[in-house]
């Protein structure tokens, strides 16, 4: 099949899909960039601990369970770490100046 066999608004259609698949990864990498870097500056500024010290404690906590990835919210000051295990996603809620565990949720 050709392309000029192809409606005109199929074709747009098509070029608007690829062009947000291409767009919207970009976009989250930079917000994504922009939490390291507000976690790192909190951290930097003693507001928090290190992440891998609060990662050794949550990962203590969820016994056996595969780590995922995690976020950070600048304005609490807190950890959101998403774990796997047995199938199912474990995140955990951690305070990032103390390191405590805050919350859990499957």
């Amino acid at each position: 099949m050709k392309w000029n066999s192809l409606p005109r608004s199929l074709v747009a259609a098509i070029t608007a899909a690829l062009a947000l698949s291409v767009a919207i990864p970009a976009a989250d990498a930079g917000n994504r960039r922009d939490e390291q870097d507000a976690a790192r500056r909190a951290m930097l500024d003693g507001q928090v601990m290190p992440f891998a010290m609060i990662k050794r404690r949550v990962d203590a906590a969820v016994d056996g369970a595969s780590y995922v990835g995690s976020e950070f919210n600048p304005s609490s000051n807190r950890y959101r770490l998403k774990y796997v295990k047995d199938g199912k996603v474990v995140w955990v809620d951690a305070d990032g100046r103390t390191g405590d565990i805050i919350g859990m949720a499957r």
